[in-house]
């Protein structure tokens, strides 16, 4: 398998986490998000919505986040991300579609690019605007999350929730987003991040991430 994406971009990380929670090998080909290599005629002609990421498997170029998280659940079930339960399942999907459409819809880049050009707001009116559309999600998010009195997360492992979750999370603090009466959700997140399969996908330790640091030997 080959993964193309950008180390920062969220949609990226949801794959980079679950394919390394099914423990599948994938090799990294970065995509320049800053120079909008994604638009190029090179990339276009393989994925005409000029997005990341995109996943070359199986003799076929896969895209869309969440369309190729339901593949890799029915192509490879043996490490399921959704649970068995028909109500966990909506459970689930009800909180886990809640960040995929209601904030990274209106907050990936390239809303926040035309915020800025051609609609000419500041740096820090998109930044209010970011804000904005996270509490708006986030809140409820939280309150649900405490409703359902989860733990570590959402059930007894990492699943779909968490793999769409966590990157929002960090791009919400990218954002300074204040997460201190949120600790239902950091939990989760605190969670996470002591595992090797976020831990491996985290933007930092991308090999097109200028604070990654290969790993060197005795």
């Amino acid at each position: 398998m080959k993964l193309y994406g950008y180390f920062r971009s969220s949609t990226s990380y949801r794959l980079r986490i679950a394919l390394n929670l099914k423990g599948l090998d994938y090799q990294v080909l970065p995509i320049d998000l800053r120079t909008s290599e994604q638009k190029g005629e090179a990339f276009t002609r393989r994925n005409p919505f000029g997005s990341v990421p995109m996943l070359e498997a199986d003799g076929r170029d896969r895209v869309q986040s969440m369309a190729l998280l339901e593949w890799l659940d029915e192509a490879y079930p043996g490490t399921p991300l959704l649970p068995g339960n028909i109500e966990d399942r909506y459970t689930v999907r009800e909180l886990t579609y809640a960040v995929a459409t209601e904030i990274h819809a209106v907050n990936n880049l390239p809303v926040l690019r035309y915020l800025a050009d051609p609609l000419g707001h500041s740096e820090e009116e998109v930044a209010v605007w970011y804000r904005h559309w996270l509490a708006r999600t986030m809140e409820p998010l939280e309150q649900r999350l405490a409703q359902l009195g989860t733990g570590d997360f959402l059930y007894e492992k990492p699943g779909l929730f968490e793999v769409v979750l966590l990157p929002q999370i960090y791009n919400a603090r990218k954002f300074n987003f204040d997460m201190t009466d949120k600790p239902f959700t950091t939990r989760i997140e605190a969670a996470c991040l002591e595992l090797p399969a976020f831990k491996n996908a985290y933007p930092d330790n991308q090999p097109d991430s200028p604070e990654y640091k290969p790993a060197t030997g005795d």
